[in-house]
């Protein structure tokens, strides 16, 4: 059931996505830097789940855009530190606040303690840690 459901809520993400000019990865990508300390691409790219020479592209589109900086370390040469700009903060809150209106008129549909379960016990579930999910 969760299956259908997430697909059917990307399917509604992909014009907001366009008409603010994001790929879904470059929105994945201001997600996890949103509210979050400096990473390095590396650590940047495991947190997100993909290999990191695949999110080069998404984070060179990112900072041309002027929605992120990307600065050397200075202890090591080869990394480099991501950071979202105060550009970036706004797109992707507003990119954000889009979305969530599609997921509120979605949850209407629910009678309010219906909403309520719906929600608190989505919450439980997505603070699992992986491993309690795979076992």
């Amino acid at each position: 059931m969760i299956a259908p459901l997430q697909r059917a809520l990307i399917a509604a993400e992909q014009p907001v996505l366009r008409a603010h000019g994001l790929s879904m990865w470059g929105y994945v990508v201001l997600s996890a830097l949103d509210g979050q300390p400096v990473r390095t691409q590396t650590a940047l790219a495991e947190f997100i789940g993909a290999d990191k020479s695949r999110i080069i592209g998404v984070l060179d589109e990112l900072e041309n855009a002027g929605l992120l900086d990307r600065t050397r370390d200075p202890a090591d040469r080869r990394a480099r530190f991501v950071a979202m700009t105060d550009e970036g903060r706004r797109k992707h809150r507003a990119v954000q606040a889009d979305i969530q209106r599609n997921e509120e008129r979605v949850l209407a549909r629910l009678d309010p303690a219906d909403r309520e379960a719906f929600l608190r016990a989505l919450a439980t579930l997505s603070a699992l840690p992986p491993t309690d999910i795979t076992g």
